[in-house]
């Protein structure tokens, strides 16, 4: 359940569990801004920054970063990137994020930032959840659960430290000297810190992390307040970083599928100059060519690594469907039906608590809306729907700095380092550059006759099955999926996705290019393919998708298609019997296409060796594209900009590739 909090009449905010106020009576904002903001020198240290990443203790009614966001908002030099870290163990409701701002002087200010952040407030369970704003450049993480194991879960350099918890007194573990030398660990040198409290137990142990204090005028009622710099005597013990871009150069992105776009779109919100090379002579090609897919989680009952994967991918996924595509048109976020095994049906223990997840046990109308009984074992997906992959991937390479080159097939990869190199090769690397200007060119990408294709400070494979070529030592392996669609008139079948053995996706809008999914011209041949007009009372339906393991054939299979309408008639019997007469008719469409996936079927993100300074690669996303690819790809970008991650540091590693090169042989 959201944490409770007590508003007394006249609009002041407390908390029962900490019997303690979340601001002093001047007011939060007042507060922010004295306390947090100018005790860490903001905005003015920050001025023309590439980012900016504050780690803050205790989000409270998140009025610090508010305030912060908006500081960030109307600075004309402002950093390109806001990361806001904040670890709460109790988030309170949106309606309260709201309320918060009720008798604040600056309300007006502040009131679309707090509606925008209510928005995604949502599905807040123990964890990392990454929200975002401003198109990508304010980045709001936000670390639900106990101080220790949150700060456990993230490793970057801070550049500011907001301490902000409840008081000692209230809540001593927030303010213990461990959790404030987890915080100094933190700390680059240089970072300034902030905080109300000026108790001595905490200033003491600030200062052994290596911190230099002062006190400074409080905002009454408060006498004085903390500030400090994290400047200690002894130069502090980091984990070695990997290697990361000096600044935002040339990246050549291999793939115009899901992957390589959302990769392509998080690097060029970081000021990167993109060039995609698509083998195909369109984008969203490959298993990204599906007409429709169905976006939805993954959930177990011990809530397993992939459960967790899956909830932060959505997320990622979520907020840039929301901020780029059509809604009803381009894709639809009115939930899923799972049907599932009576024995499958349990939950997590944690989520009985309330309405933390927006994944629960489906209930009588939803079944009757699906066409089913109201016995059948089932979970409901709130947060799930349908999504066009082209239409998606068409937003993230319309991005300012990316250039989509298609027809162009990479056979090699070659590392130069040419120094001193003058004249068109400085142009390609920098379009600005003047002849004459020395560069460097790490990496060279050929065509199979040799010709050069791209030169480019960085490389990101991202060319699903075909990253076989470049990454053989990651073992890919090619799963074919064939699927069934056609067209019916609206009302005739479930609203919503409806997923099991196979899925059926229904009501999606036609928009006059349904044909496209079985055009023999985008490598795949059709199968009853209707290329007429179709009416706008007319919408798409879809049924998948088989599982093929190591088949990387597209051709049309006729047996499978009998067999998808099989499974179809498991899954949804009304619905089955509603299309009975277009299979029988032969006016069914059928598409393939080959997933890649790797050997612990999770999704791959880093070098293609272990080597960091080699290409990257983004794949093995297998049946999961649109859940993966959003985070996938700031993954990688918070990788290469030593950022925050977007998720904990143990789910991140579990994508890496450097989980591959530690892999023992199984024994014999």
């Amino acid at each position: 359940m959201p944490e409770p909090v007590q508003w007394s009449p006249e609009g002041a905010p407390r908390s029962p569990r900490f019997d303690d106020i979340y601001h002093s009576a001047s007011g939060a904002l007042a507060q922010a801004r004295h306390v947090f903001l100018a005790g860490c020198a903001l905005p003015q240290d920050w001025a023309n920054q590439p980012q900016w990443r504050v780690l803050e203790t205790g989000f409270g009614l998140g009025l610090n970063f508010l305030a912060t966001w908006h500081a960030w908002r109307t600075d004309p030099c402002r950093p390109a990137l806001l990361h806001f870290v904040s670890i709460e163990a109790y988030p309170v409701a949106p309606a309260d994020l709201l309320r918060a701002l009720q008798g604040q002087p600056e309300r007006a200010e502040l009131i679309a930032l707090a509606e925008a952040l209510a928005a995604q407030w949502h599905g807040l369970l123990p964890g990392l959840h990454r929200l975002v704003f401003e198109g990508g450049r304010v980045l709001l993480t936000l670390c639900v659960g106990d101080v220790q194991s949150m700060l456990r879960a993230q490793r970057f350099e801070a550049d500011s430290l907001y301490l902000d918890g409840f008081s000692p007194q209230c809540n001593p573990q927030m303010w213990s000297a461990q959790t404030l030398r987890a915080l100094a660990r933190f700390a680059r040198r240089g970072a300034r810190v902030a905080t109300w409290s000026v108790a001595c137990g905490v200033r003491d142990a600030l200062m052994t992390y290596g911190f230099r204090l002062e006190k400074a005028p409080g905002l009454p009622p408060k006498r004085e307040c903390l500030r400090g710099v994290f400047d200690p005597p002894w130069t502090p013990r980091r984990r070695a970083p990997r290697p990361v871009a000096a600044a935002p150069g040339h990246c050549a992105v291999v793939g115009a599928g899901l992957a390589g776009a959302a990769v392509a779109a998080s690097l060029a919100r970081r000021g990167w100059r993109v060039t995609v090379l698509e083998a195909a002579a369109q984008p969203a090609g490959g298993a990204s060519a599906l007409p429709v897919g169905v976006l939805a989680p993954h959930v177990s009952a011990d809530d397993a690594l992939l459960s967790r994967l899956t909830r932060a991918g959505i997320r990622a996924s979520w907020q840039q469907l929301a901020m780029l595509l059509a809604a009803g048109r381009d894709w639809r976020g009115n939930g899923v039906l799972e049907r599932r095994a009576p024995s499958a049906l349990g939950l997590p223990a944690h989520w009985a608590q309330g309405p933390l997840s927006e994944s629960q046990r489906a209930n009588g109308a939803c079944l009757s809306a699906a066409g089913l009984p109201p016995d059948v074992p089932a979970l409901w997906h709130a947060r799930a729907g349908w999504v066009r992959p082209d239409r998606l991937i068409a937003a993230w390479l319309a991005q300012p700095g990316i250039a989509l080159r298609c027809g162009r097939a990479v056979e090699h990869i070659v590392r130069a380092e040419m120094e001193g190199t003058h004249g068109a090769h400085a142009q390609d690397r920098n379009p600005g550059a003047e002849k004459g200007v020395e560069t460097s060119v790490l990496w060279e990408l050929f065509d199979a006759r040799g010709e050069r294709l791209a030169q480019a400070d960085r490389v990101v494979i991202a060319a699903g099955i075909a990253s076989r070529r470049f990454a053989p030592a990651l073992a890919l392996t090619p799963v074919r999926g064939q699927v069934a669609w056609g067209h019916a008139g609206a009302g005739a079948l479930p609203d919503f996705p409806v997923n099991g053995n196979g899925y059926l996706i229904a009501g999606v809008p036609d928009g006059g290019d349904g044909h496209r999914a079985g055009d023999e011209e985008g490598g795949r041949a059709g199968l009853g393919v209707r290329t007429g007009v179709h009416t706008h009372a007319q919408t798409l339906w879809l049924a998948g998708a088989s599982h093929q393991r190591g088949i990387d054939d597209t051709c049309i299979d006729r047996a499978e298609l009998r067999r998808r309408r099989v499974h179809l008639a498991e899954l949804l019997p009304e619905a089955a019997a509603a299309l009975g007469p277009q299979f029988e008719a032969g006016q069914v469409n059928a598409w393939a296409g080959v997933r890649c996936t790797c050997i612990d079927r999770r999704p791959v993100v880093g070098p293609v060796t272990p080597d960091d300074d080699a290409p990257w690669i983004v794949s093995a996303l297998g049946s999961r594209g649109l859940s993966f690819a959003a985070l996938c790809a700031e993954l990688l970008a918070a990788r290469w900009h030593a950022e925050p991650l977007p998720l904990a540091q143990s789910l991140a590693d579990a994508l890496d590739t450097h989980r591959l090169w530690r892999r023992k042989p199984a024994s014999r």
